[in-house]
């Protein structure tokens, strides 16, 4: 089932798991809703890393709910169109990186990377779960994958910076 504005406005977890409607769109969903990571983590950023650490966790925890229903709805447990678990994890990310405009590019494209690529364990979580926790949990780690280069990286540019 290809989902439609109607689907979206249906019912609040539809409207969520679809990421306010960047799931609809026609091409890279995902991609789109990774965008909407931007707006959450900018919600977040005044807040000390407890408060928005336990928001995200939060998030999450709900996201494993409405993902799951909404692939329920769909037929397809990791529809394309489900965009949460994108938004939740890249707004992670992004709380992890400096808050500087090349750092959120290359959070963005790390994390983009990472999610499409799926390395090892990322593909086993995707083909082992087929519900909601899997659809929050494999962009979780890709999200793990991002940090860890993000912040290995920052740290080898200061190193030999010095």
């Amino acid at each position: 089932m290809k989902p439609t504005f109607q689907f979206l406005v249906s019912r609040p977890h539809r409207f969520f798991a679809l990421g306010c409607g960047l799931g609809l769109a026609p091409v890279a969903p995902g991609t789109f809703g990774t965008l909407g990571g931007f707006v959450l983590a900018w919600a977040l950023l005044g807040l000390p890393v407890w408060a928005w650490s336990v928001v995200l966790v939060l998030c999450f925890a709900l996201g494993c709910w409405i993902c799951d229903e909404a692939g329920r709805a769909l037929g397809v447990p990791d529809h394309g169109s489900i965009v949460w678990d994108e938004i939740v994890a890249f707004a992670w990310v992004l709380l992890c990186a400096p808050f500087t405009w090349w750092a959120w590019i290359a959070a963005f494209l790390l994390f983009r990377f990472f999610d499409v690529l799926k390395p090892w364990p990322i593909h086993l979580a995707d083909a082992r779960f087929k519900n909601g926790f899997g659809v929050m949990f494999d962009d979780f780690l890709a999200a793990i994958y991002a940090i860890a280069v993000m912040l290995g990286g920052l740290a080898l540019w200061h190193w030999a910076g010095k």
